[in-house]
């Protein structure tokens, strides 16, 4: 599963990026989330006040999320940081999981994903997420004034051409 190579030339250059442009637009895109989606963490009971780690296994990056404050911090993958649960997987994986396109469980039993530290804290996040009915491209789109219809088509045909290979796992 790889992401389409327009999008993919971007994040290949990561590495070479300083982490200050990457954590903006990053922060950005969350709190657009958090805007268009208010009770996202509402569902997170007594795991509210977890740390989560996002690492994407094919960027460079960590996605730290604390929920409590709303807050999202990103990190260079080998920086040392500490999280109550985590989870790792390709960010196609990632991005599905969060619209809830694919099933965790499946891709947690195939290997596709792994999650470390508190299982049921990941759990909770999941379940918190599939309440919310993310939608990427329309959530996207919001900030795009203008150029939002053209935004919201570009962002459906990149996740169509990304999960491709994702059709049969859910």
């Amino acid at each position: 599963m790889q992401i389409p190579s327009l999008l993919a030339l971007p994040l290949k250059a990561m590495p070479l990026m300083p982490l200050m442009p990457i954590e903006r637009v990053a922060r950005r895109l969350f709190s657009l989330l958090l805007l268009a989606h208010g009770d996202i963490f509402a569902r997170l009971g007594e795991y509210k006040n977890s740390r989560f780690s996002f690492a994407p296994t094919d960027l460079p990056l960590v996605f730290l999320v604390e929920p409590d404050t709303h807050r999202l911090t990103v990190i260079r993958k080998g920086e040392a940081f500490t999280a109550d649960a985590g989870v790792e997987a390709p960010l196609v994986i990632l991005l599905a999981l969060l619209e809830g396109r694919c099933d965790a469980d499946a891709l947690f039993f195939s290997r596709d994903l792994s999650v470390i530290g508190d299982m049921e804290a990941m759990l909770a996040m999941r379940n918190a997420l599939d309440d919310c009915d993310i939608d990427l491209p329309r959530d996207l789109a919001r900030i795009g004034g203008p150029a939002s219809g053209l935004i919201q088509k570009m962002a459906e045909e990149i996740r169509r051409q990304s999960m491709k290979e994702m059709q049969g796992w859910n």
